[in-house]
């Protein structure tokens, strides 16, 4: 078989391939901010475990505030690939006020809040649209092979982003480093702006538009136990996020650019989830790949707390843990966005997904504030344990439900797969 054989299928299709470029190059812009930002507030402006907690829940409340209303407004657009282009440009501007500030001896925390909150809002914006845009561009029988090129990508940027983020901030300063994010938006704009594909017509406004999403979500079974068990994992993990970053640093004793090493090098396991994820999925179907990728993503991260003793042993668990919890991630990512790509009916899938963010990334902010407040009170390392076990109990959730028996796709009735 030659080159060309070997590349999937969808790649070959230019419409698509467009659309997955600008994605990969974006998400790994976003994994330099997720490292400069936080170390911006540490080794800059010496933030505590409360700033970070105050820090984190700013980039990530406006999932609570605005998933719904923005959800509510992009059913109702023709354009919504438009609307994402400008949000690329918005974070951009947002992103590169933090070197220009740094720049002028302005930078302060009350200014890594504000951005950290519009970057979230114009991206709770772009996903909501996103996910319109994407069954516009792949047919329903190709969206476990789209997650997993997608998956696959932000395991890539996880694997080259905190590597590249921590050497960039070793050698140009965290806020500077954020130039290349800021790059990379501009390049997701470019790659939007070249495709052209026809999205679904948008919703008529009727009675109960703005709350059909949400009452959608609660209704059905399986969204209902989805639900409840991400948002258990994104609660917990995000106290784990929140702290993570500081514990690294201060109590485990690794600098910038060993960090990022051990982040990336760790993302080898989401490179390999997102290419094992469509095997899994065939072997024990969808409902058992859900049930795996959750306990596969929460039980190696017990071994954070856990580390201590010599640096090469400490850098050896940190780097297992990661590894075996990116290749559980990629596995329930590829799971839950399949499945919630064949599930919702395109009328209301904006309203749906904006619903389903609401209820899930809600739990974000909290996450962060209360690992921030446990982080001051208790320690950073009680906080990381509280955290790590309460993640695992999350598939509790999906036991009772239809999920972890269904072996293939859900079918949205009375519609047809949209052609690529």
């Amino acid at each position: 078989m030659g080159l060309v054989g070997r590349v999937p299928p969808l790649l070959r299709e230019r419409t698509f391939r467009r659309y997955w470029t600008g994605q990969t190059i974006s998400l790994a812009g976003d994994q330099i901010s997720l490292m400069a930002i936080p170390l911006a507030a540490v080794l800059v402006l010496g933030a505590d475990a409360a700033a970070m907690g105050w820090l984190k829940a700013a980039e990530l409340l406006p999932a609570l505030l605005f998933n719904l209303p923005f959800g509510a407004w992009a059913d109702r657009q023709a354009g919504r690939r438009r609307a994402m282009i400008a949000t690329d440009l918005g974070r951009a501007a947002l992103v590169l006020s933090l070197p220009v500030a740094y720049a002028l001896d302005a930078l302060t925390l009350t200014q890594l809040y504000v951005v950290a909150f519009g970057v979230g809002a114009l991206t709770v914006l772009f996903e909501v649209c996103n996910a319109t845009l994407f069954v516009a561009l792949v047919p329903t029988e190709r969206y476990v092979q789209a997650n997993s090129l997608v998956n696959g990508s932000r395991s890539t940027a996880w694997l080259a982003g905190p590597g590249v983020g921590g050497l960039l901030v070793q050698f140009l300063t965290a806020p500077f480093a954020l130039v290349a994010d800021a790059l990379t938006y501009l390049v997701s704009a470019g790659y939007l702006a070249r495709i052209a594909p026809v999205e679904p017509s948008p919703a008529p406004v009727t009675k109960g538009h703005f709350t059909e999403g949400m009452r959608w979500v609660l209704r059905e079974r399986s969204m209902r136990a989805l639900f409840s068990a991400s948002g258990t994992v994104q609660f917990f993990n995000f106290m784990f996020h929140t702290l993570f970053v500081l514990y690294a640093t201060t109590e485990l004793g690794l600098g910038a650019g060993l960090l990022g090493l051990v982040l990336a090098t760790g993302a080898v396991g989401g490179l390999l989830g997102a290419v094992w994820s469509g095997a899994v999925v065939r072997r024990i179907g969808i409902g058992g790949s859900l049930v795996v990728g959750f306990l596969g993503f929460t039980l190696p991260l017990l071994l954070i707390p856990l580390a201590g003793g010599p640096r090469t042993l400490v850098v050896f668990v940190l780097f297992l843990a990661e590894f075996l919890s990116c290749v559980g991630v990629m596995i329930v990512d590829v799971a839950v966005g399949s499945f919630l790509m064949a599930l919702i009916p395109d009328a209301v899938r904006a309203r749906v997904m904006g619903a389903f963010r609401t209820l899930n990334h809600g739990f974000r902010p909290l996450g962060a504030l209360v690992g921030g407040l446990l982080g001051t009170a208790i320690g950073l390392r009680p906080t990381l344990w509280i955290a790590t076990v309460g993640a695992v109990f999350a598939v509790l959730w999906l036991l009772p439900s239809p999920l972890p028996w269904m072996r293939e796709l859900p079918e949205r009735e009375g519609e047809s797969a949209p052609v690529a």
